[in-house]
């Protein structure tokens, strides 16, 4: 087996020098569209959307795992031969969502890995970006060479496509054209939010608005810290942005992890760079909400035990933990009680509501605007509304709030339903769904 790493650098580092990434249009969006979802590369069956499948959200979980056949291209390492070691861990995949990924090279299959969950690709544009360079994947080294989203998608055609572990271009898979990238990179960079929220949002629901009171406090919750704007940039010092940084926040010491609880190999993850320096890069958390589970490994699985985490031993004993109570006059780093824990959840679970009804009514209108004989490109725009209307119910209805919002997203949802089964009233039912939605978003939010 030789050590394919060093060369793919190379490889990536040109692909990036070759471009002057031009400004995107709608042609090469959905350029992109095309070549995520359905490009093979050559490769072994997968595309980017076997990962980052739109209807989750652009992620992975056990979940949706489960509701995949036994031959979906995830699971290649079940029914291929060259595949079956070393490249995947099955039971890990299905029980807990986690990807294999050999970032610090492909010298020794079998002992230098780690087990990582799929990061959504929402609100990359306002997400990745650092004075150090691009951050991806969880540790901010998501992509050899330059870091850059167009290497970020040749790593994941090495890392993931090969038909073998050779991993040999244009035999176990071809690389992707200069084209390609541009179109890949322009598509990432469309999904979701195309700008940072500006905080505090006149809220309505006392829970939610004392968790966001908690979350903006820095001598409190301290959040806004490493999550300004509950965005992913860092302001360790108010006014001085860091871009997206990376920490060490001690998830790799929680104890009991549920992956290693099974006795299946999983190395320490030892975070940025070669070897690492245990750190992480940051998310954004608008999105987190419906996107779980949380951190790179997939420890928690849900919002309030992922905010409940920064209350624990494991985060205050860190680097980033230490960090944070060096700036307490008291020497605190976080210390939140039950309540408080469940208010900041709260808050965003809102928020990520609120980008849900963000975007289903950008598609509901979107979808109005369609000629009447546009009915495939209406059926998608409908299809993802419910999609986006479904989280925001589960989102919101998880933890018992805003049942009056919840009962408007319903309607909005029957309405949707109505607009993909009729030809005729198409436009004034979603018309009905975008009043539902906006009547939702009033009773979160003055």
């Amino acid at each position: 087996m030789r050590n394919f790493w060093p060369v793919a650098i190379g490889l990536l580092t040109l692909a990036a020098c070759q471009s002057s990434s031009p400004p995107p249009t709608d042609a090469l969006v959905a350029r992109g569209k095309q070549i995520f979802f359905n490009e093979t590369f050559n490769g072994n069956g997968r595309t980017c959307g076997t990962c980052h499948p739109a209807e989750n959200n652009f992620t992975l979980d056990p979940a949706f795992i489960a509701t995949l056949p036994n031959d979906n291209p995830l699971f290649v390492a079940e029914f291929n031969p060259a595949l079956k070691e070393n490249f995947e861990n099955p039971r890990l995949m299905r029980e807990f969502g986690l990807i294999l990924e050999n970032l610090d090279g492909f010298d020794d299959l079998e002992n230098k890995f780690v087990m990582r969950g799929i990061p959504h690709t929402l609100g990359l544009r306002t997400s990745i970006a650092s004075p150090q360079g691009p951050r991806t994947g969880w540790s901010g080294d998501g992509a050899p060479g330059d870091g850059s989203l167009r290497s970020f998608a040749i790593g994941a055609v090495i890392q993931h496509f090969t038909k073998t572990l050779n991993r040999v271009p244009d035999v176990d898979f071809r690389l992707p054209t200069d084209e390609e990238l541009d179109a890949l990179e322009a598509f990432q960079l469309s999904l979701g939010r195309q700008e940072d929220l500006t905080l505090p949002l006149p809220l309505k629901g006392t829970v939610p608005k004392r968790g966001q009171e908690i979350f903006l406090d820095n001598s409190l919750g301290k959040c806004n810290i490493c999550h300004a704007n509950a965005g992913a940039t860092a302001a360790l010092v108010p006014g001085q942005s860091l871009g997206n940084a990376n920490f060490n926040t001690g998830v790799e010491n929680l104890p009991d992890q549920p992956a290693r609880l099974t006795g299946e190999p999983v190395p320490f993850d030892d975070g940025f760079g070669i070897p690492g320096d245990s750190t992480f890069n940051t998310p954004p958390l608008i999105e987190a909400a419906d996107s779980g589970p949380f951190f790179h490994n997939n420890a928690v699985e849900t919002i309030e035990g992922a905010v409940a985490f920064y209350n624990g031993e494991a985060f205050n004993n860190s680097s980033a933990g230490r960090f944070l109570a060096s700036l307490d006059p008291n020497g605190v780093g976080i210390k939140l009680d039950a309540t408080q824990i469940v208010a900041v959840a709260a808050f965003l679970r809102v928020l990520n509501a609120l980008e849900n009804i963000r975007q289903s009514i950008e598609l509901l209108e979107a979808c109005a605007l369609q000629d009447f004989f546009e009915r495939t490109k209406s059926m998608e725009l409908l299809k993802h509304a419910i999609e986006e209307t479904d989280d925001s119910i589960v989102v919101l209805s998880g933890a018992g709030l805003h049942p009056d919002a919840v009962a408007s997203l319903k309607k909005a949802r029957s309405y949707t339903e109505n607009a993909t089964g009729s030809l005729f009233s198409r436009r004034k039912f979603s018309h009905r769904a975008i009043s539902e939605q906006e009547k939702a978003r009033q009773q979160l939010v003055e």
